[in-house]
């Protein structure tokens, strides 16, 4: 679909609609012309310039667009937190980065916090790129936030990676961490044959509804000589049902990190072009370009929660 702009003399056209793809579109050529101009660039780079662009794009042009996007990222990314969120969710994505001093490419991991606010409105909270989702990353991301006003949080939902789990002790005393659903069942299923996969995955299902019912899964599967599974089982049992604690209303979006879901995969889906990001200043561009798009849209948009008398 094609959007024609109305060109009328004296009087310039604006609208939230083209700002916004603006945006992101700066940061997507951006990441892809310093590729071009730092030399790595390939036949397929080179088309997705003229793809975006229409033309060859110079150096100096590239410093303008990178100036006036890093100032919008500064903004997004210290700007206060305003409203207490008592639903934060985390979780990380990642992307191979060429590493200015070594010369080489690495995988880096793009931490990315989200969280349920006061009123039931969703928000984008931070994002960093880190060397890896271990505790000290993660405890740094979270001080920062709590320094541009988070508070009030009282669940935190993540997967299981332990760097998580230790951070979030010790940044959100008196919180409790909810286990995803989603990735608690990932993570089972990966320790049972595939032929069994839809069985096992149905049976834990049910087995979610209460600690009771998981004790006698873990039974079970240690009868059947299943004890990698049973092991992951037991391992998360206490942490299963935290969610349990809050408005029932609540639970179906309280248990996963689904929030985040669309938002990894449109980065993941925006990064395709680009490939391998030729910095970090990069991907940083391109990131909090689309998530402040995807905020504004959670921020205008219907609540995410009915939070009256909700008790938080």
């Amino acid at each position: 679909m094609e959007l024609l702009r109305p060109r009328l003399r004296g009087f310039p056209f604006q609208t939230q609609a083209f700002e916004r793809y603006a945006r992101v579109e700066k940061a997507l050529q951006n990441a892809v012309v310093e590729s071009y101009i730092q030399g790595v660039s390939t036949r397929r780079i080179r088309e997705i310039i003229a793809t975006l662009s229409g033309e060859e794009i110079s150096p100096q042009t590239v410093s303008k667009i990178a100036k006036e996007l890093d100032e919008k990222v500064e903004e997004f990314l210290n700007r206060p937190i305003e409203k207490e969120v008592p639903y934060l969710f985390v979780d990380a994505s990642y992307y191979k980065v060429r590493d200015e001093v070594a010369g080489r490419y690495k995988t880096k991991a793009l931490l990315t916090v989200a969280g349920i606010r006061e009123d039931g409105y969703r928000e984008i909270l931070g994002l960093k790129l880190a060397e890896s989702e271990g505790e000290d990353f993660w405890l740094e991301l979270f001080e920062e936030l709590k320094n541009r006003g988070l508070r009030g949080v009282k669940l935190v939902v993540s997967d299981g990676h332990k760097g998580i789990r230790a951070a979030v002790e010790k940044a959100f005393l008196g919180a409790s961490w909810q286990m995803c659903h989603v990735h608690f069942v990932r993570d089972v299923l990966r320790k049972v044959p595939k032929k069994r996969w839809k069985e096992i995955s149905q049976r834990l299902k049910e087995a979610m509804k209460s600690v009771e019912d998981m004790q006698k899964l873990i039974q079970e599967l240690e009868r059947e000589d299943l004890k990698r599974a049973a092991s992951a089982c037991e391992r998360y049992i206490h942490d299963l049902y935290n969610y349990q604690s809050f408005p029932k209303k609540h639970w179906r979006r309280i248990r996963t990190t689904n929030i985040l879901e669309r938002v990894n995969k449109e980065l993941k889906r925006r990064s395709r072009m680009v490939g391998a990001f030729p910095n970090e200043r990069s991907l940083i561009r391109l990131a909090v370009a689309m998530l402040i798009d995807i905020n504004e849209e959670w921020l205008t948009g219907r609540r995410y929660l009915d939070m009256e008398e909700n008790g938080l």
